[in-house]
């Protein structure tokens, strides 16, 4: 089954963000009222995430896929999604790899260690790492440092459901030893 595509609504910028990391195309609606917001879901074939109750009741009502979107943070969000998502079974967490940019939403390409060194990136991430990401539409750098980890615990939480970030770490981070 393919993957969701989403809008997500002005309020929801941070999340977006992370569905993108995530693998998910995720187009972030700053500007504009809720009629070209919902023009925009309807051309790309897009489920709406929203936190306002109004815009998510009339979404529903014009037979757009719209998610209302709950809680404050961002694990909260993705779990709300999840659970709304459930019958459909395309919402999946858990990429390992980079496939979009957080930013712009662009399509990343790996890059190697070589190839990274002509690049502005610094010389002790280029020591530390051998896998890069380039956007395909604006060019921003990526690496697996320490925030790719936290990512990795918040996708492995949300998996789980039952967990907190702080308890997802897995067994890598388990400590051994007396």
């Amino acid at each position: 089954m393919p993957r969701p595509k989403f809008v997500a609504d002005a309020m929801l910028g941070s999340l977006a963000r992370k569905l993108r990391i995530f693998g998910f195309d995720t187009a972030y609606f700053r500007e504009g009222d809720d009629e070209e917001l919902e023009a925009l879901a309807r051309r790309e074939k897009r489920t709406i995430l929203t936190s306002d109750r109004p815009l998510f009741e009339r979404s529903r009502g014009d037979r757009l896929r719209a998610y209302l979107v709950e809680g404050r943070t961002d694990r909260a969000r993705l779990l709300s999604i999840q659970r709304q998502a459930a019958s459909s079974m395309a919402f999946r967490m858990g990429r390992e790899t980079a496939s979009r940019c957080a930013l712009c939403n662009g399509e990343l390409e790996p890059l190697r260690r070589r190839d990274a060194a002509s690049l502005p990136v610094p010389p002790k991430v280029l020591a530390r790492h051998h896998l890069f990401y380039r956007c395909k539409v604006c060019a921003r750098l990526y690496w697996h440092g320490r925030h790719w980890e936290r990512l990795r615990r918040l996708s492995y939480s949300v998996k789980t459901k039952g967990l907190t970030p702080g308890q997802a770490a897995g067994p890598r981070s388990r400590r051994r030893g007396p």
